[in-house]
């Protein structure tokens, strides 16, 4: 067999990794950079993540294989025009990198970020992934390559089921319970412990004063978690209202793609799933009652890997094409 390195890069909003990945799926070098999310953090920025994350893989692994494969899963790479601003400074890192490159049409791939989630979650483009960090994002594919996208709207818009929205409800419902329009609740008194405040009325500082954002709130989803953990009802309501969104949001994806018969993956990532001891249970027993053949999964690899893994069968198919026509021309 030909030889074959391909490079995976998983381009994020807070880093970005890079794997150079040879034809017997093994990792032969890596990197990791700053963020290449380019909505959030501008194209030249990004642009320079991705190129000192791929510059990593590939002086780390000591190989002077060509590249004949690479596939960038990025944040912020959604729309139409968003693979459009992606594909020209894509192309300029390319032409700029002094690195070897044996690239073909169709083994420069650009895909969001949900993309490679389930191909390195699952280790196949077929399934389901739900995400559940930050923010929430359900995303799938089926047999017959058609695609399911359910969230991702941002904490502003959306993202229910994720730690922003799960710590922002807390909090709201402390301050409500504070006002006396909410149930008691010992969220007050865990978030004053936890931030070191005299009284409930210190979030006002915290949280517009130090410019919070929303990854900023989304690590006090913990405290929520913890007090839904002491049955306090008002923490137990957001919880349970956080599985809710993340199984509906779930089950449109299993529908539009799959039909009742067909065995699939359903693959969870993300902190939200380790936030409480029954959130994950309470969500796979939800998705099996509407689902019995789907299997709820743990991820078997990082996103990066599956990034590298899409270049791979690129190249793979690519070549197999070639031998297919060759066979053809040599038989006449």
């Amino acid at each position: 067999m030909k030889k074959i390195n391909v490079l995976g890069i998983d381009g994020g909003g807070t880093k970005t990794e890079a794997v150079l990945m040879d034809e017997n799926y093994q990792i032969l070098g890596s990197g990791k950079s700053g963020p290449s999310n380019y909505q959030s953090v501008g194209i030249e920025v990004a642009k320079n993540s991705i190129q000192s994350a791929i510059i990593q893989a590939v002086i780390n692994s000591n190989s002077h294989q060509p590249i004949s494969g690479i596939c960038l899963g990025l944040a912020g790479v959604g729309r139409a025009e968003d693979f459009i601003v992606a594909e020209k400074f894509i192309q300029e890192i390319i032409t700029n990198l002094p690195i070897k490159w044996d690239l073909q049409t169709h083994t420069t791939i650009i895909c969001s970020d949900s993309n490679i989630a389930l191909v390195g979650g699952i280790g196949d483009a077929v399934g389901v992934v739900v995400m559940a960090g930050t923010g929430s994002l359900i995303f799938g594919q089926n047999n017959q390559g058609l695609t399911k996208r359910v969230g991702g709207w941002g904490y502003l818009l959306g993202d229910e089921g994720g730690g922003y929205n799960i710590a922002i409800q807390g909090l709201q419902a402390a301050l409500k319970s504070y006002d006396g329009r909410e149930s008691p609740t010992t969220l007050i008194t865990d978030f004053q412990t936890y931030l070191g405040l005299k009284n409930i009325e210190g979030l006002i500082e915290i949280v517009y004063r130090r410019g919070w954002n929303a990854k900023d709130v989304a690590t006090l989803a913990p405290i929520v978690f913890a007090a839904a953990n002491k049955e306090d009802k008002v923490a137990k309501k957001i919880i349970q209202g956080a599985i809710e969104e993340l199984s509906k949001a779930t089950k449109i994806v299993i529908s539009t793609l799959f039909q009742p018969h067909e065995i699939f993956e359903v693959v969870t990532i993300g902190s939200v799933w380790r936030g409480m001891e029954n959130f994950r249970s309470w969500f796979e027993n939800s998705i099996t009652a509407i689902a019995p053949t789907a299997q709820v999964i743990w991820p078997r690899h990082q996103p990066v890997y599956g990034a590298a893994l899409l270049a791979l069968k690129a190249v793979e198919d690519i070549n197999s094409k070639f031998k297919i026509q060759n066979s053809k021309v040599t038989s006449h």
